[in-house]
């Protein structure tokens, strides 16, 4: 079956069909950043993003039980590993006993109707801090890394995840991310929501400093776009819609005349 036939994904839970009938921002809609990290009870707070922590897994239930009782309705996931040993595939990214899948697995069992987003990427499982597979010059290889985000992503899935996000910005990834879900069978039970237009920014700097992925050397400006490069987020975010994600979204929020340069 065509990938863009597969629609059941982005209704497959109860949230998303209520997401997909509204026609305004509410805060059921928003989804709150859990930074998951390898220590199971761990509670280190974040300077760079004050009032927040990377919390392990055993300390979920103390943290996000108030906000559930007050109506938080979802979470996305962002692995912050210290203690694994990374390499330049970023085989922890989807280790069975890492901190994602373990949180995931731990958030189903705690609160069944919380819906649970995981970002994809590989840079913090990475020894080089990039967003896929290098060639021996330092660029970007595009087609393994593809294939090996893929993975993570339906690994993620087979987890429980509700949701995957790709943030990698890799040539082809929602496709074979899509393809991967179906030939798993997960098809029209995992959302795919790309990070659709993701801009090279400074913007990020506390983001990458609270889950540990900052690279370590160079930058991500040849596979990140441009900030000024309005005409090429039109033309991802159309290509991704083309394949079916079922959001797309554009990172980060613009904000006129600040921009920045990573």
């Amino acid at each position: 079956m065509d990938i863009s036939s597969i629609l059941q994904g982005g209704y497959h839970h109860p949230l998303t069909r209520s997401w997909q009938a509204k026609q305004q921002l509410t805060k059921s809609m928003l989804m709150y950043p859990i930074f998951i990290t390898d220590d199971p009870d761990a509670r280190v707070e974040i300077p760079s993003l004050p009032g927040q922590c990377r919390w392990g897994v055993n300390r979920l239930e103390e943290f996000l039980g108030p906000l559930v009782k007050k109506g938080l309705t979802s979470v996305i996931l962002f692995g912050v590993p210290l203690k694994c040993n990374k390499d330049a595939h970023g085989t922890p990214a989807d280790d069975p006993e890492g901190p994602v899948i373990l949180a995931i697995k731990r958030l189903r069992t705690l609160f069944p109707n919380l819906y649970i987003a995981t970002d994809v990427c590989l840079c913090e499982y990475t020894d080089h801090g990039h967003c896929g597979y290098l060639n021996e010059d330092g660029t970007i290889d595009n087609t393994p890394s593809v294939a090996r985000i893929a993975q993570v992503a339906v690994n993620y899935a087979k987890a429980g995840a509700h949701c995957v996000a790709p943030s990698d910005m890799m040539d082809g990834r929602i496709k074979a991310i899509k393809r991967g879900l179906i030939d798993a069978g997960y098809g029209n039970r995992c959302t795919l929501m790309a990070y659709s237009a993701k801009f090279a920014s400074s913007l990020y700097g506390p983001f990458r400093d609270a889950a540990g992925s900052a690279p370590s050397f160079g930058n991500r400006k040849c596979y990140q776009l441009p900030v000024s490069g309005r005409g090429l987020a039109r033309r991802a975010i159309v290509r991704q819609l083309l394949l079916v994600t079922f959001w797309a979204f554009v990172t980060p929020f613009p904000v006129e005349g600040r921009s920045g340069r990573c």
